[in-house]
Parts: C-alpha cells; structure tokens; sequence
C-alpha cells in the first residue's frame, strides 16, 4: 500500500503539470500564487512559439497567444534593468515581460532590490480603464528565469528608461 501511495505522490504532481509543460516545451519562466494559481511561461524546445499559462493546479484557465508560431515571439514585449553595488549602491535586478489580451495588459515581473532585499514576482493586470489587479506570486516557487529573453533575438526588448 505505501508503494501506490508512493507511486500516487510522485504521478499526480506531473499529470497536473502536463496540461502546463508539453513534451516538445519548456519552462521559462514559473511560479504559484499566493491565492493558488499557477503561471507558467513556457516555450518550444526549438523556439518555434512561446505561450503564457494561468490557471488552477487542475486546468488551464488562459493560455496566450492561443496559436502556437512562431508569430507568437512578436506578442510579446521583454525589458530588464540591473545596477550592481549592492545595498550601498541601491542595487536592483528587475525583469518584465508584457503583452496584451482581450483589452487587458499583462505585466509579468520579477523584482530584487539590494536596499531592503525584497525579491518579488507576480502578475499585473490593467484593464482599458487604468484599473490595476496584482496577483502576487510565491518567490519561492519560482522555476526558470525571464533573464534568458535577454539573449534572445525573437522577442522585442524595450528600454526601461532608467
């Protein structure tokens, strides 16, 4: 009986996690929420499209873009700020990946600064009105990391302006 119990604990995470990562993909970037939800970002092993997925641990709620090309690199916008020198030097690491649905913005952002060493990540959602939702994310959860677009010739970067 431990043996199927076992066996149940290591099957059911990963029948949870492929409706999220398909055998052909894989992560970049992922984390749970503080409500339960689950993000996760993820792309063709050969960088034939990229996707975001939100939803449930049980299924899917929102994947974007819904066509997977490799048009699907352009729907998606990436920057990045890092200054060194730690607390002395207001040291920061910051990472945004923002796209657009349905009239909505979605801001996926992953934060560090060296003044207070608060890390953040989550999800910010702005509707054709200004109104703002933050979905807060678990930094703990994180797998991956946004930093790798960075190196990416697919995705448009834009300047932070700082």
């Amino acid at each position: 009986m431990k043996k199927y119990l076992a066996l149940l604990a290591l099957v059911l995470p990963l029948s949870v996690w492929a409706q999220y990562l398909l055998p052909n993909e894989e992560i970049l970037y992922s984390f749970e929420t503080k409500t339960g939800k689950k993000m996760a970002l993820v792309k063709d092993k050969n960088d034939g499209y990229i996707q975001y997925r939100f939803g449930n641990k049980d299924h899917v709620e929102m994947a974007y873009p819904a066509e997977k090309n490799k048009d699907s690199w352009k729907k998606f916008k990436y920057r990045s700020y890092m200054r060194g020198g730690g607390k002395q030097n207001a040291g920061m690491e910051l990472n945004y990946l923002t796209f657009s649905n349905n009239g909505y913005q979605y801001q996926l952002f992953r934060t560090y600064y060296a003044e207070d060493s608060s890390y953040a990540t989550g999800i910010t959602v702005t509707g054709a009105n200004g109104k703002e939702t933050n979905i807060n994310g678990i930094y703990k959860s994180i797998k991956g990391c946004m930093c790798h677009l960075q190196e990416s010739d697919l995705i448009e970067k834009e300047d932070t302006g700082l």
